[in-house]
């Protein structure tokens, strides 16, 4: 039996991992058409999974030390990164792919557990979106396996995999990211602070101030604006996959503080990778 990587993941992250490339698997072995359109993507089912194989693989071979440059961290340098590899790739049939989605992860929590193993110094790890300890990048890897096994589902009418658990999670990778995620424009001039939770979750700081982003293990003292937002509904909106304002309108993000409307603003603050 596997062990967990414990020694250099959070409880529960090495599981979580395994746990949603097994969920993945599932659904694909489902597929009888893997040429059928993701909803609100320009891929294909065989091209959503086969961008998730190879993403595993990548995710495997850093997490192995081994260099992987893949674009440079903007929206417009991923995508074409990843239409780049796909096609480079031909296999789009379902089993073969659902075959290397669940390998990749569990090399990448090998890779993971020689390093504790061999009690090496915790490395810098290059990734798309930046240098990542291990733990990050495993957090990572959830993350984007969550966002596009949601796609998968409701491309094929079934179940997704998200919930409480995997969500907070993922909150390491995404509290990393915030700061190289945000949008320029949207926050030159612009000064706020915000209480960020995930409902059953901690809650940490969001500060916007001189044109920069700064993501804090605690909230801020005196936040401008509180945003309480329910689980699935947080990660889906952080990767752009959930309307934020319908969101909002059937109380799925609360919103609460001395500047309320600041609410308003924060998802416009970001471009989701």
């Amino acid at each position: 039996m596997r062990q967990d990587t414990g020694a250099t993941l959070p409880d529960g992250l090495g599981p979580a991992i395994r746990g949603t490339a097994a969920d993945i698997a599932a659904l694909l072995r489902g597929a009888t058409d893997t040429g059928a359109p993701v909803p609100d993507s320009e891929w294909t089912i065989g091209e959503a999974a086969a961008h998730l194989a190879q993403a595993n693989e990548l995710m495997a071979d850093l997490a192995a030390g081994r260099e992987r440059p893949y674009g440079d961290g903007t929206p417009q340098s991923l995508a074409a990164a990843n239409a780049s590899a796909l096609a480079a790739f031909a296999e789009r049939s379902a089993q073969p792919l659902a075959d290397m989605i669940v390998e990749q992860a569990d090399a990448f929590l090998d890779a993971l557990a020689r390093s504790a193993a061999e009690g090496t110094a915790e490395p810098t790890l290059v990734t798309p979106l930046g240098p990542m300890n291990r733990a990050i990048l495993a957090s990572y890897l959830l993350t984007h396996m969550l966002g596009h096994g949601y796609d998968l589902a409701r491309a094929l009418g079934r179940p997704h995999m998200i919930d409480r658990e995997r969500v907070e999670l993922c909150l390491p990778f995404l509290r990393a990211a915030m700061p190289r995620v945000a949008d320029a424009t949207a926050i030159a001039g612009f000064t706020a602070r915000y209480r960020l939770s995930v409902r059953g979750g901690p809650a940490f700081g969001v500060i916007i101030a001189d044109g920069a982003v700064e993501v804090t293990p605690e909230p801020p003292h005196r936040p401008d604006c509180t945003l309480l937002t329910e689980p699935v509904t947080f990660l889906l909106i952080a990767l752009g996959r959930c309307n934020p304002w319908r969101a909002i309108a059937v109380g799925r993000v609360l919103a609460w503080g001395r500047k309320p409307w600041l609410a308003a603003r924060f998802p416009g603050l970001f471009t989701a990778p």
